[in-house]
């Protein structure tokens, strides 16, 4: 979700609240731990089957013995911003970190829809907790966390809403399909729709924006980003929307998050959708987040 929206959201946002600032930036952020000759950082790549297709992952892996906390980590619609210097930083902090391509979706076998790719979300949960995969890769089942951008806001949501098992939520400047499809209701809501869907269609297989938006007006009830947060309970959740991005969206999800956990945590940034300018705050954020969940060396 990219300039179309923000221009959707800019009507409805307020001014946001002042960036919250840490006494110092996480020292996994900016530099790098001391290598650990017998259990090195590393990159592992391998395709997770995925009913009619694949994904096409890569598992960033820790330094360090014993079983590491893992995140998931989920990118939008359609991915142009991976989040890899996330990833990155997550993992100099000792977690493992997932990343993945939706079927359909930069070269992965399949077709791409929104379905599919919550689907893929359940699915690369599961791939985590395999006991040979939890073997090969030493991951601590006990401290998995899934974060999204933009779509991958609402796929990391709706995983994690099916998965008490669960420890926490990370979302980025999230996309909620329910609020698109209210836009839709209007000439300038279905214009920026249809400019943003053509704009992201080039690297997906097997959509179009005919199938994509019957998907989301079919199955409004489960397609309700702030429905799927509240079904989170009282586990850790931590909202980072952006003002020049789609940021309105954020704010309401984030108050139905909050009506089922009032720790829920809201932050608005004034940045754009990518966060371009905010890089190493975004990152910062996640792994402060991440260390709450569950305390790593660092």
């Amino acid at each position: 979700m990219t300039k179309c929206w923000t221009m959707l959201a800019a009507a409805s946002l307020i001014a946001a609240p002042a960036m919250a600032r840490e006494s110092a930036i996480h020292p996994a952020v900016v530099s790098d731990p001391a290598p650990d000759a017998a259990y090195p950082a590393a990159m592992h790549a391998f395709v997770i089957p995925a009913q009619d297709g694949a994904m096409n992952a890569l598992l960033y892996a820790a330094a360090g013995p014993g079983l590491h906390p893992t995140l998931l980590l989920l990118h939008g619609f359609p991915g142009n911003e991976q989040n890899l210097d996330l990833a990155q930083a997550a993992r100099r902090a000792g977690w493992h970190v997932l990343t993945l391509h939706y079927r359909g979706s930069w070269g992965s076998p399949g077709a791409f829809s929104f379905a599919h790719a919550a689907q893929d979300a359940h699915g690369a949960l599961a791939f985590l907790r395999e006991p040979a995969n939890v073997a090969r890769y030493r991951i601590d089942t006990g401290a998995i966390v899934v974060a999204g951008h933009s779509m991958g806001g609402f796929m990391a949501a709706d995983a994690v809403a099916d998965d008490p098992r669960v420890a926490g939520l990370f979302l980025i400047d999230p996309w909620d399909p329910a609020q698109t499809v209210a836009a839709l209701a209007t000439p300038e809501g279905e214009a920026a729709w249809k400019e943003e869907v053509a704009g992201d269609l080039p690297p997906l297989a097997g959509a179009s924006y005919d199938s994509l938006t019957a998907e989301i007006r079919g199955d409004g009830a489960h397609f309700d980003l702030g429905r799927r947060l509240a079904a989170m309970g009282r586990r850790p959740v931590s909202i980072i929307g952006a003002e020049r991005g789609i940021a309105a969206m954020a704010r309401k999800v984030a108050a139905d998050a909050q009506a089922a956990n009032p720790e829920a945590a809201l932050m608005v940034w004034p940045t754009d959708h990518s966060f371009s300018d905010r890089r190493i705050a975004l990152a910062d954020a996640l792994v402060r987040f991440l260390h709450r969940v569950a305390p790593t060396i660092r």
